[in-house]
């Protein structure tokens, strides 16, 4: 473990040294393929049987949507945890309050949310210090990530936690890489864009393929990429996941202070102590998870409005609605009438392609 850390020291220090110009790109985007490399050997060791895994970390995935709190330590992690949802996190005036993964949920318009209330990272997390390597590999599995903050050095704060996540492949309110990257078994390596490239030239590529020994691909590329984008997307294990960051202890800064603070995207202030707009910050959270609530209709019956089918943005047909409930339900399913913002008219039939929208009305007419 020693040896690999010594590799990423040596590699970041002389990355610093580089100069960034064209004649050094193809030197870092190599520099940048052996961090990378050496980042995923350090997040999974190779196990080499004997010893028991350790201590249990991660939790129970529960509710519809995960939400994990991520901060340094006494930022009020585990205050904001215990006014949302009501479920008992230790607090104290001390660091490293918290020394597990403890889980809280909280019902919003509808849906079940499950909030997390992670250790506190220390700066090197992603090289394994402190628990750093589970807090975030927990933080992974989360469907979006809220990064507490102290108001009085928000900034500082923001850019240690967010190298800590993007060391561990986690990258925040981005999209993937607009770029294609194929294997083939001869060939060389061909590099194709729509558009002008400044980043990146046919010998950074080569480079960085030859160090995850690749010789033979086609990568096309639709706008502007960087080698780290190239990167992210050999190494194929990166997470894409919206991010808030809750500026916490608002009540400690001063009105000028806070109005600045409100203008940065992303963010949103609050005071834990005082609940000081906790229901802004739950609409936000709302916001960025992107649900999408579908009320269920029995045969001559009112539509259920208490307890709705809670669906991903991304995946929200009819099939993916009836695998919701039960995933023998297409073997029966028929056809569907919808009622609401998805249906051109009240009701309409419908297959199982169907996209629905936020708040529709669903009947399944299954097979006799």
């Amino acid at each position: 473990m020693s040896t690999i850390m010594q590799k990423i020291k040596e590699i970041e220090d002389e990355m610093a040294r580089t100069q960034k110009n064209k004649a050094t790109a193809h030197h870092l985007g190599l520099l940048k393929a052996k961090l990378a490399k050496l980042r995923r050997d350090l997040l999974a060791p190779p196990t080499k049987g004997g010893g028991g895994a350790g201590e249990g970390f991660d939790v129970t995935k529960s509710g519809d949507s995960r939400v994990g709190l991520v901060g340094f330590p006494s930022v009020g992690k585990s205050t904001l945890l215990n006014k949302l949802t009501g479920t008992f996190s230790e607090v104290a005036s001390y660091e490293f309050t918290t020394l597990t993964c403890i889980p809280g949920v909280i019902t919003y318009r509808g849906a079940k949310i499950q909030l997390l209330d992670l250790p506190g990272i220390i700066e090197g997390a992603k090289d394994g210090k402190g628990r750093g390597r589970q807090v975030i590999s927990t933080a992974r599995t989360c469907n979006c990530i809220l990064i507490v903050l102290d108001a009085i050095k928000p900034i500082t704060h923001k850019r240690l936690i967010e190298k800590e996540l993007e060391g561990f492949g986690i990258r925040l309110n981005k999209e993937p890489p607009n770029l294609t990257f194929r294997k083939k078994d001869k060939g060389g390596i061909n590099l194709t864009s729509t558009v002008t490239i400044t980043h990146l030239d046919l010998d950074t590529v080569k480079a960085i393929c030859s160090e995850y020994r690749m010789h033979n691909a086609d990568i096309t590329l639709r706008y502007d990429a960087t080698a780290d984008d190239l990167i992210d997307v050999i190494e194929g294990s990166r997470i894409y996941m919206p991010c808030i960051y809750a500026v916490n202890k608002i009540d400690q800064i001063t009105l000028e202070e806070l109005e600045i603070l409100d203008k940065l995207p992303h963010y949103c202030p609050v005071s834990a102590h005082l609940e000081w707009n906790l229901d802004g910050l739950l609409d936000k959270i709302w916001e960025y998870l992107d649900l999408t609530r579908i009320y269920t209709k029995p045969k001559a019956m009112n539509p259920d409005y208490d307890d709705p089918v809670i669906l991903s943005s991304k995946k929200r047909t009819v099939e993916d609605f009836c695998i919701r409930i039960h995933k023998d339900m297409l073997k029966q399913f028929k056809y569907a009438l919808v009622w609401g913002s998805s249906a051109k008219h009240k009701p309409q039939r419908v297959g199982k392609e169907h996209e629905l929208e936020d708040e529709d009305v669903v009947q399944i007419v299954k097979k006799i």
